[in-house]
């Protein structure tokens, strides 16, 4: 699913992923089969490590590269792995967007969660012409989308519930069309339970739209559909 801005809903982000936790199994299935050896794994977007974490444990070994812009998220991303040796090891952060991000020269597996519906099309046809020749023989691009192809008016429904302590965190999620293919998302959280007053949080992101055959279209590659939210595509063969 698309991240939620910086601020203020940026302290939610990962109740989201753990309420929406499907998309995490898919990407170890893909994960099962890239041979580590052949190059880094890039993590675009990488936010505050949730598919870092999901890499090394599918990879042990892998050497990983993950990309975080948002100060916010990258500082928990730093703290994750600064707190934990084998991740210390293995993962080199960068604060570049995917738009500008240095690359190795060979890469054995992509990671786009979150994060493909943020760039415009031809932002994507930028980024294809950068990943598609450093990607080794059969290694495969995990994409995370929304699950709507074009724009379009969704009704307020539930997006999270998770307890903390005597906090309960209850979210919901509605979307609108915005210009051309944009989706504006308007989340809405209540915070309830003591010690301390309830609260009502808001965020608000974009996202463009589009589908998995779309981006098999853009890139020439093989496209999977895992989950409503997750795909993978692969090189022709």
């Amino acid at each position: 699913m698309s991240k939620l801005n910086p601020s203020p809903a940026v302290e939610f982000y990962d109740l989201v992923t753990r309420t929406h936790s499907e998309g995490g199994d898919a990407l170890r299935s893909v994960l099962g089969d890239v041979d580590a050896t052949a190059g880094p794994v890039l993590d675009v977007g990488a936010g505050t490590g949730r598919t870092v974490r999901i890499i090394a444990d599918a990879l042990p070994g892998a050497r990983i590269i993950a990309t975080e812009p948002d100060l916010v998220m990258r500082t928990v991303l730093t703290h994750q792995v600064a707190g934990d040796d084998d991740l210390r090891r293995r993962v080199t952060i960068l604060p570049e967007p995917a738009q500008t991000m240095p690359l190795p020269d060979r890469l054995s597996a992509v990671v786009l969660f979150g994060v493909i519906g943020m760039l415009d099309r031809e932002e994507r046809m930028q980024l294809w012409d950068r990943l598609l020749p450093r990607l080794a023989p059969g290694a495969p691009v995990a994409v995370e989308l929304l699950p709507i192809s074009k724009p379009q008016q969704l009704p307020p429904m539930p997006y999270a519930k998770e307890r903390i302590g005597d906090h309960l965190y209850e979210a919901t999620l509605q979307g609108e069309p915005g210009d051309d293919d944009l989706m504006v998302l308007n989340s809405t959280w209540h915070i309830t339970g003591g010690p301390g007053a309830d609260r009502t949080v808001h965020g608000t992101s974009q996202w463009h739209t589009f589908g998995l055959e779309d981006l098999a279209r853009e890139t020439g590659m093989v496209a999977e559909q895992l989950t409503m939210q997750a795909g993978v595509l692969r090189a022709s063969t």
